[in-house]
């Protein structure tokens, strides 16, 4: 535990200032709240709050070595922007998933077109639509497909699902973990768990194609298993249910799914692959990092997202 060299508090996640080298505590842990003497460069042209702090949580120490960005002239400072990214990415990534269904939809209904039974009527275009969207066992070679297959969605309530699953959980995991490492989280979650199921698909001789993010939202799932188990999710703002009975709840669907037993069509090898990329994960990082210990799906009153008066309800 370390000490803040500012008011003497002892600190379990301290913020360490790369203009002066100090440690310090949340409260003071800006430049101006400990007479930083990196405040004297207030006319560098780089920005006086460059964050001028490393806010990800890490037990190794500081090192002087700069940055790759720093190397390659990437401005990631204040009024950048790349400074808009940092702290939301589970934003970035639901409106790419969002952006990417709208043009799933367009694609479909304006460009192949579809019957009255939904088959699409130009085929040609609609391969075309495949080799953009879904990652497929005929052609796992697009690598492209790997990465958009994951903001790909097949339905309305199948993206829904995933958004409302990610809006929660991504935030804390995001917070805790920062925005790069949740970055590769989700994407490299999201590839291998839809690479696991074609592989399945190829094995089995069944083939197919696999969409959505479903396999990054249970890395997620998997990371918070692992760091708080007995986090206390409030389904509609009402029912408890520890994080470890609902992602065992969903890992249940997945596992009895792989026997032919639950719904059809659902990608279970990408869900199990995902969860355990996610639980990996966890498991390297719990030892650097705390969670909450509620969360509410909906409202219900104060202790979670959205706050008292009914915010944000989810289906769950």
């Amino acid at each position: 535990m370390s000490t803040c060299d500012e008011c003497g508090k002892q600190e379990n996640m301290p913020y360490h200032c790369r203009h002066c080298g100090g440690t310090f505590c949340s409260e003071h842990r800006l430049p101006e709240n400990h007479s930083c003497p990196g405040l004297d460069n207030w006319d560098d042209p780089g920005g006086v709050f460059d964050s001028g702090f490393d806010d990800s949580v890490s037990t190794s120490s500081s090192s002087d070595s700069e940055s790759v960005t720093a190397k390659l002239g990437i401005n990631t400072g204040p009024g950048s922007i790349f400074s808009y990214f940092r702290g939301n990415m589970t934003y970035v990534f639901l409106g790419l998933m969002w952006i990417t269904f709208f043009a799933q939809q367009v694609f479909l209904n304006f460009v192949v077109g579809t019957d009255r039974l939904g088959r699409p009527v130009d085929l040609e275009s609609y391969r075309l639509y495949e080799s953009i969207f879904i990652l497929s066992a005929e052609h796992p070679e697009y690598v492209w497909t790997w990465f958009t297959s994951i903001f790909s969605h097949g339905s309305l309530w199948h993206i829904a699902g995933n958004s409302i699953w990610i809006f929660f959980f991504g935030r804390i995991v995001e917070k805790y973990i920062g925005s790069r490492d949740f970055t590769l989280l989700f994407l490299a979650s999201g590839a291998l768990a839809g690479l696991g199921q074609i592989a399945i698909g190829l094995i089995e001789g069944t083939g197919g194609g696999v969409l959505g993010a479903s396999g990054a939202g249970l890395a997620i799932g998997g990371v918070l298993v692992v760091l708080n188990p007995n986090l206390r999710v409030f389904i509609w703002g009402v029912f408890p249910m520890p994080m470890w009975a609902l992602v065992g709840f969903y890992a249940a669907l997945s596992a009895f799914g792989l026997f032919g037993v639950g719904l059809s069509g659902v990608a279970n090898v990408a869900h199990l692959v995902g969860l355990g990329i996610g639980i990996v994960y966890g498991q390297r990082v719990k030892n650097r990092i705390g969670t909450p210990s509620t969360l509410r799906f909906g409202g219900g009153g104060p202790g979670g997202p959205g706050g008292p008066g009914g915010r944000r309800r989810g289906p769950f």
